[in-house]
């Protein structure tokens, strides 16, 4: 459907992530949703059979969901930081996590999801509703 490979869903309500959500966009291959948006929340439940409030980096080729700060260090690597950047991002994902919902003002702590998810087949079915989504958020903002 469409060259969008991956899609980060994210927090929209706190305004650093939607500025990170937004640095990502500019890649051609990748889409950001809100954790909020219907179709996050769909594939969600399609994944976990629940809504788990974290960060996703869902990578449709590889056919993984990476959550929490397996999400946070995937991405790390992915814009090219060094390995020690990554591995300081993973390390201290929940102090970050903590102090950005205190600069943002969130109401809720993210939840306890932190590996890489083989993408089910449920999910997998979901997932151009959530490109459409990405495309949609992109093309308002």
């Amino acid at each position: 459907m469409s060259t969008v490979d991956d899609i980060l869903i994210y927090d929209g309500e706190c305004p650093y992530c939607s500025l990170a959500a937004k640095a990502l966009e500019r890649l051609d291959t990748v889409g950001a949703l809100s954790w909020y948006d219907s179709a996050a929340q769909q594939f969600l439940d399609a994944q976990f059979d629940t809504t788990p409030f974290a960060m996703f980096l869902v990578d449709i080729e590889e056919k993984q969901v990476y959550a929490g700060r397996s999400a946070a260090e995937e991405l790390a690597k992915r814009a090219g930081t060094p390995h020690l950047v990554s591995s300081l991002v993973r390390d201290n994902y929940t102090q970050i996590a903590e102090v950005v919902g205190l600069a943002s003002g969130r109401g809720r702590e993210p939840d306890n999801v932190h590996s890489v998810y083989q993408l089910t087949s449920e999910a997998e079915s979901v997932y151009d509703p959530l490109v459409t989504s990405s495309q949609h958020q992109s093309a308002i903002a």
